[in-house]
């Protein structure tokens, strides 16, 4: 097999960097993978790290029709010209494009994978086109793979595809979790005592830890509330944000934004490489966003021993059990995270209980090679005649 061709395109090469690190490495030893995404100088970067060609195509995450034409009529050519056997997209630009360029270039195997549905906080005309967007995307491949299996349900009852064309692989996640890696063994009490107090954090603080992008669609907003009202009796909590905004896209409120950067105890770091110090110091993860796929930092998190605040929204309740390894709330209630936050704090036991359980509930389900190898078989499987 490794002198058929598989294509694998993300809109920005983060995604290929941050969701789907390893897997280009290990799929390039089954077949000769080509890395397709925009930002040039990080892609190739990405390239050497997996070791895969790269081809640049620059794309942009918002709707830019004359720009998205040029960019599939580039891709077209590209992919007459290099004649994969599969091309595989992930994100929805990339998923529009990829896939319309593979049709058109007659690509057999049209693979999608949807991790999230930004559709799902759209109104109107825009919502209405977003519709249109994902329906096409999904009309256009010949296989599609939600990362959960509420995101599966989400596309069924939207009707955007087809049940037979639909598919979770594993027990979801697009990556999995390299579980050697985050592992909190690796860091020491002395190693920890480092960042604490460069973050001055002290042993008697109990630290929620937020990762991901700084913006409303994550639960920021309601997150910054809950928090305050949790300061008002316990003047031990600390609130460490790591990630960047995104204030053209998802801006957060300005009164947010003011809390942010006048509240002593709430730490930000902005974007980091490795979030793993800053899990490793963390009591525990909140994460009350609007909408994902699978996401990643709640598997981070659990396997780093952290128990997780997160919304009652697909991939986040199928990672985790409700009183087993965290706790679920309802979307876009600051109330909820703040008697969660609360009952962390306060009830030692029962924070202590989830810990226990954090870790396991990621390696037994969500280990990289197992998911790695599911998606490797269903290579395999559509090949077969």
């Amino acid at each position: 097999m490794k002198n058929q061709k598989l294509i694998r395109i993300t809109t920005v090469p983060l995604s290929l960097d941050k969701l789907l690190s390893g897997q280009l490495h290990f799929m390039n030893s089954y077949y000769e993978v080509i890395a397709v995404s925009s930002e040039k100088e990080y892609l190739e970067r990405i390239g050497s790290k997996e070791n895969v060609s790269t081809f640049h195509l620059e794309m942009s995450r918002k709707i830019t029709p004359l720009h998205d034409c040029i960019a599939v009529f580039r891709l077209v050519l590209f992919l007459r010209k290099q004649k994969p056997l599969i091309v595989h997209t992930h994100t929805p630009k990339a998923g529009i494009v990829g896939m319309l360029a593979a049709k058109i270039a007659g690509v057999p195997n049209r693979l999608h994978t949807v991790a999230g549905l930004p559709l799902l906080e759209a109104v109107g005309l825009k919502r209405k086109l977003l519709d249109f967007v994902e329906k096409t995307t999904y009309s256009l491949a010949t296989k599609v793979y939600p990362n959960s299996y509420g995101l599966k349900d989400i596309i069924l009852q939207n009707k955007f595809c087809p049940p037979q064309k639909l598919k979770v692989i594993a027990n979801g996640s697009s990556n999995g979790i390299n579980t050697d890696y985050f592992n909190p063994d690796l860091f020491s009490t002395e190693q920890k005592v480092t960042v604490s107090s460069q973050l001055n954090i002290t042993e008697t603080d109990f630290v929620f830890v937020f990762v991901g992008r700084l913006v409303k669609d994550k639960g920021l907003n309601e997150l910054i509330t809950a928090f305050e009202l949790l300061q008002k009796n316990h003047t031990n909590a600390k609130l460490l944000l790591v990630g960047d905004y995104e204030s053209d896209l998802d801006p957060l409120l300005p009164t947010t934004l003011y809390t942010i950067n006048h509240n002593p105890s709430i730490i930000t770091v902005g974007f980091q490489q490795d979030v793993r110090p800053y899990l490793a110091i963390a009591h525990a993860l909140v994460f009350p966003s609007y909408r994902e796929g699978f996401p990643n930092v709640v598997m981070q998190a659990g396997a780093m021993g952290l128990p997780s605040i997160v919304s009652n929204i697909n991939g986040c309740n199928e990672i985790i059990e409700e009183g087993i390894n965290g706790t679920i709330i309802p979307v876009k209630n600051a109330d909820a995270i703040f008697q969660k936050m609360e009952l962390f704090v306060k009830d030692i036991n029962f924070y202590q209980e989830l810990k226990k359980k954090s870790r396991i509930r990621i390696t037994s389900r969500y280990d990289q090679l197992v998911v790695w190898n599911a998606i490797l078989e269903e290579y395999q499987q559509l090949l077969t005649p």
